[in-house]
């Protein structure tokens, strides 16, 4: 159970104040709101609950809740009364045009997992129950995939918003030799198709980036960690970009079918047309996230060159037909 004092507690009795002043139709005086808010109720004393209400109306009003007072008179002649002003509060009515729509749909379908694609969808159902439709239609061959499937990336994810201590095995890029890391973490940027973690490495008292697919086993955080604070100055993708370097662009040969793979075709040129099929040469720079990629096309991509990227790719297919059965082929 929270503390009666407690963050919870707090937000519990703010909100109240809120719905007490919004829905009320003339201002109420302290003496009114203290009877209504059930938390001003437990108060210790009249001066207590002054106290707190003087600190819950400064927390409102920073909020930028419209909160106003007035004079008021009747039974309580010559007391201010408070109340929050509903036209000032309210959200004004929202319009997209049709480009805008497109933007919004393809924004929440760009995260291909499920960890982000919740608050996504759930934006798109409150505009839909608003009566806004978006066209689905306006998205075809312009939807980017920004996939998060590196198992780590839920638990790191939450250690950065947290500002939680982690501690995590981390294999090396030589001879992938797994070792124990304690880390601050500060930031989680994507570079390349890959997602990386900036933070401060304490068993090597310095600054590092860390990729989370070298992950290896569970995140867990750090019990009885001091607490940090993230520099000022941090920039995560900055510091990626100099640790990792730019990469450069390296060549593939992939046939795509007609009508099909329109990411790579924005992106390729093309190199001969064959029947159903059109021969293109793609630019990449991360062989894995190249093949996740061209992966998702299933039969409709083939690629011929380079054979690391082929294999890759194979390596998916037959993964994800061996996890469905061979029934499903």
């Amino acid at each position: 159970m929270s503390s009666p004092n407690g963050p919870a507690a707090k937000t519990e009795r703010l909100l109240n104040l809120v719905l007490c002043l919004l829905y009320t139709r003339r201002p109420l005086p302290k003496s009114k709101i203290r009877d209504i808010v059930p938390q001003y109720g437990d108060a210790a004393s009249g001066e207590a609950f002054d106290r707190m209400f003087e600190r819950d109306k400064d927390e409102l009003r920073e909020l930028g809740i419209p909160l106003v007072t007035a004079e008021i008179g009747g039974v309580w002649d010559d007391e201010v009364g408070y109340r929050i002003d509903q036209r000032e509060y309210a959200l004004p009515d929202i319009e997209f045009e049709p480009d805008e729509l497109a933007v919004l749909g393809l924004a929440s379908r760009t995260w291909a997992h499920a960890s982000l694609a919740g608050p996504a969808a759930q934006a798109l159902r409150k505009l839909k129950a608003a009566g806004i439709e978006r066209d689905g239609d306006s998205l075809i061959g312009i939807e980017p995939r920004l996939g998060t499937s590196e198992p780590a990336f839920e638990q790191v994810k939450n250690a950065v918003v947290g500002q939680q201590t982690i501690s995590f095995g981390y294999r090396t890029g030589g001879q992938g030799e797994v070792n124990t890391r304690r880390v601050q973490p500060w930031g989680l940027a994507s570079w390349h198709g890959r997602w990386y973690l900036t933070g401060f490495d304490l068993d090597r008292d310095a600054s590092r980036v860390f990729r989370l697919s070298r992950i290896d086993g569970e995140v867990s955080v750090v019990r009885k960690a001091e607490p940090y604070t993230v520099p000022a100055d941090h920039r995560a993708q900055e510091m990626i970009r100099s640790t990792v370097g730019e990469q450069e662009p390296r060549p593939s040969v992939v046939r795509v079918r007609e009508g099909r793979g329109q990411s790579l075709r924005r992106r390729g040129t093309v190199g001969a047309v064959e029947g159903e099929w059109t021969v293109l040469d793609v630019p990449f720079t991360d062989p894995y996230a190249f093949a996740d990629e061209v992966s998702g096309y299933g039969a409709d991509v083939v690629v011929d060159e380079p054979a690391e990227v082929r294999e890759l790719v194979v390596a998916r297919l037959q993964g994800a037909l061996a996890a469905h059965g061979a029934g499903a082929a």
